[in-house]
């Protein structure tokens, strides 16, 4: 067999073994349905939510990334602003069951109380299922999902992609950024980026 033939084979053979990537989370399309229970037990579909902004956060407490967000209160204050507009904001943790980030329900309820976090919801995600459905990939990941159930937003909190507190204070909110420009009916400038921060721990 002549060697390009042999080339050619094994490139055929790498192509079909390769990973199908899905375009799940594209901006501009409707946003991923799903289902997830919330650390009360509530049941929540993203349909429930139809005629509403919705936030999505991808977060795992151990991430010095999410520290900045939170130790800063610069999550907290996103939630309590964009909540009280009417915005649903879902917290949602997928790491898997014993690794970095990953809460049962008490624990994730107790945790979120005394960082004074306000989402609306937080959703328990260890099988990874909402999380690979979006293709999110680290903590936090943000996305934005119009009342109509597009999404407009897919990417990075803001453009400061470090672990330092002190970014805070000169950083441009892309989610705050997506909401308030939506809500006044325009096009959103920045409608994806590259996320930053700790890739989320999946199960395997």
């Amino acid at each position: 067999m002549k060697k390009t033939t042999i080339l050619a084979a094994a490139l055929a053979i790498a192509v079909a073994a390769a990973p199908m990537t899905t375009h799940a989370s594209k901006t501009g399309a409707p946003a991923p349905a799903f289902k997830g229970t919330d650390s009360k037990g509530k049941v929540h579909n993203l349909s429930d939510f139809k005629g509403k902004w919705v936030v999505l956060e991808w977060h795992n407490e151990g991430c010095p990334y999410v520290k900045k967000h939170y130790g800063g209160n610069n999550m907290q204050r996103l939630q309590q602003e964009w909540t009280s507009k009417g915005v649903v904001w879902l917290t949602i943790l997928s790491s898997a069951a014993g690794q970095q980030g990953h809460m049962e329900a008490a624990q994730a309820n107790a945790y979120f109380a005394q960082k004074n976090a306000a989402p609306s919801a937080i959703l328990l995600d260890p099988t990874g299922e909402i999380g690979r459905l979006y293709d999110a990939k680290t903590t936090p990941h943000m996305f934005v999902v119009n009342p109509d159930g597009v999404l407009v937003y897919n990417g990075a909190i803001d453009d400061k992609p470090t672990s330092d507190q002190a970014d805070l204070a000169t950083a441009s909110n892309y989610v705050s950024a997506a909401l308030a420009e939506g809500m006044a009916g325009k096009a959103v400038t920045t409608a994806t980026s590259r996320p930053y921060g700790c890739g989320i721990k999946y199960a395997r």
